[in-house]
């Protein structure tokens, strides 16, 4: 038998049989505004066509919700009514709709219903404070909002916004004027078909906000060709793990597996937020092609978790590493029944090695994943998993079909393709978005010639797979939350005893990395961390509020150009 490390080539013979003309994966190069662009040649035309399909799978269990569950017949049902209602209050092709509530049903009835009648979505972040759900109303202009009580509660606070429409989800009391309940919309009669729309490929289906070096979040416009282009990146990818497999066992180097999977119906859990491309394009797109059931939860909690694996047979696992981890530390995962998973892993921060051998070792039919992406590539960037993700644990993988890949230094000269080469990576192909809603510097900064700007430094090895070495972007991952330092340390300078900030991440075991700033305050001035925090509550979400502090009595370093030395400044405060 040959090693792990010596059948790579078995997974790229799997890739180019894929890609070859006439399998449904072949790809083609378009031309997208002067740009050559790799696209799927037989992909469908748009999200609406994709939707329609779904509802082949009729009585089929399409979404669990706690103890709620909604087959598919029922979804496209309560979709054909919202749309109606849509319609009717002047939603058309171009109009925008927000969303803002939890991961709740209602979720996902309104995301069907607006990108089918041409609509965009704009993906309200719901840990979102007052002002901050404020910036985006007014930077999207959207023509509906549909939000739960909690959000409701919080759009109370905003004045002089444009006009909007709102729907009310799950709240019975304190509706803002002219609102309509979503129960009231569910009680009309059911229209025989969606509205008709004409949807071109490069309309926008999806408007995500994404932490802004500058302060604000920058609204990426995410449009149908990459929408449903990053859903058959994902089927393109699996199927070559899988190909790939059958290839090595039959050539004699590798043993078959010593169990089967069972043959389970597609179970995908979704314990990310659906206002991010990993819930959004990565679980709910691809399970929903495939009629499968998607279970959400009211909030992530690992042990609640366990019992839906449990109960409803869940088949994919996709989360941040961070609860993929504690999935795996609970107490409760020798006692629940999980050997339905097949898949455990994910994106939004990459797996650590050990974290890889350690699923691969837990689960009985099933085998780790991940996927490094972005919201500004729809989704996936790479994949990796199974056999190959064990044989290269440090690797987020090889590059979707519809990506070319390449490495530039600091200037932005191209760097050659070596193994041992890093820089930082730019791709480009059909799902790279649009642009930035109403930011054309900082898209015409980010994307240059059809070529994104990952702001990644990573290296690329002589099979294609992909490392991600650093970040080149001033950023806090945590747990697979993007927090900018910069709009952090923005808010913080709103406190008058604020002399200079300097935000920074430090390792964390359960999140991976931490907020943390080293602040001076100006003379005469005190201030506790926590006087800090509840004067940041009320400008910035949770998440992003410091949870460790350092006052210092000296400035803080900076070089020549007046920066400050963020990293020689955690290594003095934290010793790493």
């Amino acid at each position: 038998m040959r090693k792990d490390k010596d059948v790579i080539h078995h997974y790229l013979t799997a890739r180019a049989e894929l890609d070859a003309a006439g399998s449904p994966f072949a790809t083609t190069v378009g031309d997208v505004n002067g740009v050559p662009t790799k696209i799927f040649a037989a992909a469908p035309p748009n999200m609406r066509v994709l939707w329609e399909m779904s509802a082949g799978h009729g009585d089929k269990d399409y979404l669990v919700y706690e103890d709620e569950r909604y087959s598919y017949a029922e979804v496209h049902a309560q979709v054909r009514k919202l749309a109606t209602h849509l319609v009717s209050n002047g939603v058309t092709r171009g109009s925008r709709v927000a969303i803002a509530m939890r991961n709740y049903p209602e979720w996902v009835v309104g995301y069907w219903a607006t990108v089918s009648i041409g609509a965009a979505v704009v993906g309200m972040n719901a840990w979102w404070t007052a002002p901050e759900m404020e910036y985006a109303l007014n930077d999207s202009t959207p023509a509906v909002l549909i939000a739960d009580s909690e959000r409701l509660e919080r759009f109370a606070q905003i004045g002089n916004l444009h006009a909007v429409h709102v729907i009310a989800v799950r709240t019975e009391d304190g509706l803002p004027a002219g609102a309509t309940r979503w129960s009231d919309i569910m009680a009309s009669a059911d229209p025989e078909a969606l509205p008709a729309v004409d949807i071109d490929p490069y309309d926008d289906a999806t408007i995500f906000y994404t932490s802004g070096t500058t302060g604000f979040p920058k609204g990426a416009q995410l449009h149908h060709r990459g929408s449903v282009d990053n859903i058959l990146n994902i089927a393109a990818m699996t199927t070559a793990a899988s190909l790939a497999e059958q290839k090595a066992i039959a050539a004699g180097d590798v043993p078959p597996p010593d169990a089967v999977p069972p043959a389970l119906a597609p179970s995908f859990m979704a314990p990310t937020p659906l206002f991010h491309v990993t819930a959004c394009n990565c679980i709910l797109h691809p399970a929903t092609l495939v009629g499968g059931k998607v279970v959400l939860m009211y909030k992530w909690e690992p042990g609640r978790a366990l019992e839906l694996i449990e109960r409803e047979k869940v088949t994919n696992f996709s989360g941040v590493p961070t609860m993929s981890r504690e999935l795996l530390m609970h107490p409760d995962w020798s006692k629940r029944d999980t050997s339905s998973v097949q898949g455990m892993g994910g994106g939004g921060a990459a797996l650590q090695p050990d974290l890889v051998h350690k699923i691969a070792g837990a689960l009985k039919t099933g085998q780790p994943s991940t996927g490094y992406g972005m919201t500004e590539t729809h989704g996936i960037i790479t994949a990796n998993a199974a056999r190959w993700f064990v044989t290269k644990p440090e690797s987020c993988g090889p590059p979707v079909p519809t990506l070319e890949a390449k490495l530039v230094d600091e200037e932005g000269n191209d760097l050659p393709r070596n193994q041992d080469v890093t820089g930082v990576l730019c791709v480009r192909g059909s799902i790279v978005i649009k642009g930035y809603l109403n930011r054309p510097e900082a898209t015409a900064e980010t994307i240059k010639d059809g070529w994104l700007n990952t702001g990644d430094i990573a290296r690329i090895d002589d099979d294609g797979f992909i490392y991600i070495v650093d970040r080149a972007k001033d950023m806090v991952l945590r747990g697979g939350e993007n927090v900018y330092c910069s709009e952090v340390e923005t808010a913080i300078y709103h406190h008058d005893a604020i002399a200079e900030a300097a935000v920074f991440g430090i390792p964390d075991n359960r999140l991976g990395e931490e907020v943390a700033a080293a602040i001076v305050l100006r003379p005469g001035h005190v201030l506790s961390q926590e006087e800090l925090v509840q004067f940041l509550s009320a400008r910035i979400a949770k998440h992003k509020i410091p949870s460790k502090v350092w006052f210092r009595d000296e400035a803080l370093p900076r070089n020549a150009n007046g920066k400050f030395l963020k990293r020689e400044l955690r290594k003095e405060l934290t010793g790493s």
